[in-house]
């Protein structure tokens, strides 16, 4: 009986040194991502709060990573800025994709090349593709989308790479269907820069991540945009052709997973996002294959380079429209 109850005793007092151990490699961890993002909060209750939503995002990255270490997913992932909201704060704080349920106006579609296409590109080598930008606490992607695509085709026509204005079209298109933080539409970009005379550098009119009073400069104005060409809804094809000879292309997909979320590394492939409800839109910048033949295509984000590859993800190509990557993807003529 005295064995039982040592045995009893010991147990308890290993599980409560266990316990002990992960309370304060928990604490280390936490103040570590405190500092490392520089988090503040208002009180005490706030804090553990945050803590709280903290540890179980924790739990469920670990789980997904020791999956991926048993070949279960393609891609990992790990807790970065976003790691004390919840997922509906996420959401409502950065996925601003507003689909127009409206008939599309535009009549100019890719036209595929019928060229053979290189196996490989990244038009980030080319000098086509500015720094990884900081959308912040505003539902702006459609934005950076937009001056991403433009970027490119400035660069590849001038051979200078200059940063153009996010918060110009953030604050100045709303007459074209736009919403500013509140989301909005590459699309409706496009036609308001065509009948504005252009986009001005982001030097001159720098972002902001608030909506603000439209404060557009045509004295600093970088391109001009003369149309704008949709790729076919859902060919991947067709998408391979436009980044391969077009340059950097602006994609819509589902982004309201938490895997998108924490992405960290390796080919993002999700099975439960849908091909036609998207809601957050990137810019695809090239494409590949890995070295156990998984295709990608190379997306720049805009969530700083703390999220991601840097900034970057590799997200799965030629898997059935895998997120809608192919469903409204699009690019400015200038």
């Amino acid at each position: 009986m005295k064995n039982i109850l040592f045995l009893f005793v010991t147990f308890g007092l290993f599980l409560t040194f266990c316990l002990s151990l992960r309370t304060s490699s928990l604490d280390r961890a936490w103040k570590l991502f405190k500092n490392i993002h520089e988090k503040q909060y208002n009180s005490i209750n706030e804090e553990q709060l945050r803590r709280n939503i903290w540890e179980a995002n924790v739990r469920m990255i670990q789980k997904h990573n020791l999956e991926a270490d048993l070949g279960l997913h393609t891609y990992t992932m790990k807790i970065n800025h976003f790691g004390d909201l919840t997922h509906d704060e996420f959401l409502k704080q950065m996925n601003g994709l507003k689909i127009n349920p409206e008939k599309k106006l535009n009549q100019k579609f890719h036209i595929r090349s019928n060229t053979k296409l290189p196996p490989s590109v990244d038009w980030r080598t080319k000098g086509y593709v500015t720094p990884v930008k900081n959308q912040g606490q505003c539902g702006a992607c459609w934005a950076f989308s937009t001056t991403g695509t433009l970027e490119g085709q400035l660069a590849k026509k001038t051979q200078n790479l200059i940063s153009l204005s996010e918060q110009q079209l953030v604050d100045c298109s709303s007459d074209y269907g736009n919403a500013g933080c509140n989301g909005g539409l590459m699309d409706n970009s496009y036609k308001y820069l065509e009948e504005n005379n252009g986009i001005d550098t982001n030097a001159s009119y720098p972002y902001e991540a608030i909506d603000g009073k439209c404060r557009f400069n045509i004295k600093t104005v970088a391109t001009k945009v003369a149309s704008y060409v949709d790729i076919q809804a859902q060919s991947e094809d067709d998408l391979q052709d436009a980044i391969a000879n077009i340059g950097p292309i602006a994609v819509a997909v589902d982004a309201s997973q938490n895997s998108f979320e924490f992405y960290s590394s390796g080919v993002y492939s999700e099975s439960a996002c849908s091909s036609t409800q998207l809601d957050f839109s990137l810019l695809a910048v090239g494409y590949g294959t890995t070295t156990d033949n998984q295709d990608y295509y190379i997306l720049k984000n805009q969530w700083t380079t703390k999220w991601g590859m840097d900034g970057y993800m590799l997200f799965a190509r030629n898997k059935n429209n895998q997120c809608g990557i192919a469903t409204m993807a699009s690019y400015a003529l200038i």
